[in-house]
């Protein structure tokens, strides 16, 4: 899935109307703050409510808001979900993998083969991936689809 290449047949699907949208990407971790704030230095994205609980962090109108909940339970050996971050035009993986290192990521090994991504882990050990594929700023539309 990596290396994703078009579909060269047709996919039957009845087409239906969307009638649900992904409003929220939920994070638990132990320290909310610290998480919010290195994605929102990644991202460009900003802060847009913090409690007791937890920080709610929002780019674009378009994009789901991202919520880092306060957690206790102990984190499991490697996410099962993670996110693939792609550098934008005017960059490439290389520069975003310099600069998010300056922002705290830090570059690790899961066991991964080579390939054309890069492995990291935010400031309280979340895995994600800088992908080589450029791709353009929000809110400007980069599916292939």
């Amino acid at each position: 899935m990596r290396n994703r290449r078009p579909v060269t047949r047709p996919v039957r699907a009845k087409i239906v109307a969307v009638t649900v949208r992904i409003g929220d990407i939920v994070i638990d971790c132990a320290t909310p703050l610290p998480a919010a704030e290195f994605w929102c230095a990644a991202l460009g994205y900003r802060i847009t409510e913090s409690d007791e609980t937890g920080v709610a962090i929002a780019g674009d109108s378009s994009a789901p808001t991202l919520l880092f909940l306060m957690s206790d339970d102990p984190k499991p050996a490697k996410n099962r979900v993670h996110f693939d971050v792609c550098p934008t035009e005017g960059t490439t993986r290389d520069e975003e993998v310099t600069r998010l290192e300056g922002l705290g990521a830090t570059r690790i090994d899961i066991g991964q083969t080579e390939g054309s991504w890069v492995v990291m882990a935010d400031p309280v050990g979340n895995e994600f991936c800088v992908m080589s594929r450029v791709v353009p700023p929000e809110p400007r539309p980069f599916h292939h689809l």
